[in-house]
């Protein structure tokens, strides 16, 4: 489709350890034509408090639309409030768990399930180890739900030299499904020594 939908992306922040995934991801489409919808779970309110010290109405104030957690009349709980999709950055497992059984007792959720069922794309990006088979199952389901299970993991083949830069080749690669270009992915081989192949 075209117009508003392609503009628009949900951005869901859980509260799974790696919050600054979730406001990173906002720093980023600031600078872009998308327009951010957030919601923050009461979770992610405490581990964005721990984990990076930034005042929550700062956090909110990235985004162009903050909705509330409990707030499951918003717009982005209709399918006929178009967007490109959601990415629910960081992910738990309990996210994870709902949206896998259809269970949606947030906003967040909610706003998740409404995506898979417009069959808009979901990217999850999990934060979890180690797995049970559980946590498996609940991935299985998701993914064959249309979901795409992205956790964070890094990139060394680009070299990072910090934190943000391992941060934001992950959301990089994650906006690349929603083909959105940030120049943050040193894509593999783009300044790399050409290597001869290997006759097996």
């Amino acid at each position: 489709m075209v117009g508003a939908q392609t503009n628009r992306l949900i951005v869901g922040i859980s509260g799974a350890s790696g919050a600054i995934y979730g406001i990173r991801l906002l720093e980023l489409l600031r600078e872009s034509p998308i327009e951010t919808h957030l919601v923050i779970s009461r979770a992610a309110e405490i581990t964005i408090a721990l984990e990076t010290g930034r005042k929550l109405a700062d956090v909110r104030a990235l985004a162009d639309r903050y909705y509330r957690f409990e707030d499951v009349a918003a717009s982005i709980s209709s399918g006929s409030f178009l967007t490109m999709g959601m990415i629910v950055a960081p992910c738990s497992v309990r996210s994870l768990s709902e949206i896998a059984t259809g269970t949606t007792s947030s906003l967040l959720t909610r706003a998740a399930d409404v995506v898979l069922k417009e069959r808009r794309k979901l990217v999850l990006m999990l934060r979890e180890t180690p797995l049970h088979l559980g946590h498996l199952r609940s991935m299985t389901a998701v993914t064959e739900m249309g979901a795409i299970i992205s956790p964070p993991v890094p990139a060394f083949y680009a070299k990072p030299q910090s934190l943000t830069e391992m941060v934001d080749h992950s959301l990089g690669r994650v906006l690349d499904m929603f083909g959105v270009e940030t120049n943050t992915v040193r894509r593999w081989r783009d300044n790399q020594p050409q290597i001869a192949s290997l006759s097996c």
